[in-house]
């Protein structure tokens, strides 16, 4: 299994070189941040950063969308840093629930979602592009075959066929073993019927980990089921609370959520909190002891997990990162 870890860009720009350089060199292999540009700083400029404050971490918006800029820009953008960090440069790709709902948006379909990513493929590999609202086909001179590494965010049946049938991974924003494997395995089965390679594809469990006792885990994780709650409304508003298309487990936890606010986004001081409770907090997310942590890592690489993102939004992210290169990490290198 691979980690990596994740900011929003509220981190200042001293501590996200430091944070970078301390997990690359206990063996973290990935470095992810939001992509919310309303919300938080741009992401790009923080990636190209600590791009040249390491050597082989491989970096990436988690996630990024269709919606808020030129597609020939995002791919340009995306080729130019992938140039420059000689090929460590992947994407993580969403509908847009912040950073367009922020705007007063709705997030783009998943048709265009996944017509985005074939076309950033094209072009990023230096081949002609055309794509809706630009007249003229398109085509960089200057990057060659570089095919870049897409991952899709999902949760809904729909979403998880998108994200087998033209990404290179996904995005589960869970670290409940069970609810991963069903979703994965969705995720799995439309790889397969696309005839695509069932090993290449990976899968990745991005969520909060955070060591302590329970009460102080739930108190510094509890935004994290809210915002899950977001995407989870959204599945139970298009296929019903009570369909065999959605387990149970995941959409019985928000039958008391009253709303939520985007100015608040995986923040504990959101004001719609009320509805989580530290059982969710505890399935969603990985807390406790780092055996506890060891544990619940075992069980989602046996749900076919391919890499845990810690969304470092809780505090304590240095303790965090020297935790699991002390503790955690070497429990999972190959030998």
């Amino acid at each position: 299994m691979d980690f990596g870890i994740c900011f929003k860009g509220i981190v200042s720009p001293d501590r996200a070189r430091a944070l970078v350089k301390k997990a690359e060199a206990g063996g973290f292999t990935h470095c992810w941040f939001y992509d919310s540009h309303i919300l938080w700083r741009d992401c790009y400029a923080a990636i190209a950063m600590c791009m040249e404050h390491t050597t082989k971490m491989r970096f990436g918006p988690c996630v990024t969308n269709p919606g808020v800029r030129d597609w020939s820009v995002a791919a340009s953008m995306f080729a130019s840093l992938a140039l420059q960090s000689k090929g460590r440069f992947d994407i993580g790709l969403g509908r847009g629930d912040s950073s367009m709902r922020v705007m007063g948006k709705r997030p783009v379909t998943l048709a265009k979602l996944a017509e985005f990513a074939q076309k950033v493929k094209v072009m990023t590999r230096g081949e002609e592009a055309e794509y809706p609202d630009c007249p003229n086909p398109v085509k960089f001179s200057w990057t060659k075959n570089y095919d870049i590494p897409v991952w899709i965010a999902a949760y809904g049946p729909k979403a998880l066929a998108t994200a087998g049938k033209h990404g290179d991974g996904v995005i589960l924003q869970l670290a409940e073993p069970s609810l991963i494997k069903w979703l994965a395995d969705q995720a799995r089965a439309a790889t397969q019927s696309a005839g695509k390679e069932l090993s290449n594809f990976k899968v990745m469990a991005a969520a909060p980990a955070f060591f302590g006792s329970k009460k102080v885990c739930f108190e510094a994780t509890k935004w994290f089921p809210a915002m899950v709650g977001n995407h989870v409304a959204d599945i139970v508003e298009r296929y019903g609370s009570d369909s065999d298309q959605i387990p149970a487990s995941l959409t019985a936890y928000i039958e008391g959520r009253k709303g939520y606010d985007y100015s608040k986004h995986g923040q504990s001081d959101n004001p719609y909190l009320d509805f989580i409770t530290p059982e969710i907090v505890e399935s969603f997310c990985i807390l406790g002891s780092p055996a506890d942590h060891i544990d619940k890592l075992r069980a989602l690489e046996a749900a076919g997990v391919t890499q845990f993102n810690i969304y470092l939004d809780n505090g304590n992210e240095e303790s965090i990162i020297d935790t699991y290169v002390n503790k955690i990490l070497p429990k999972f290198h190959k030998e």
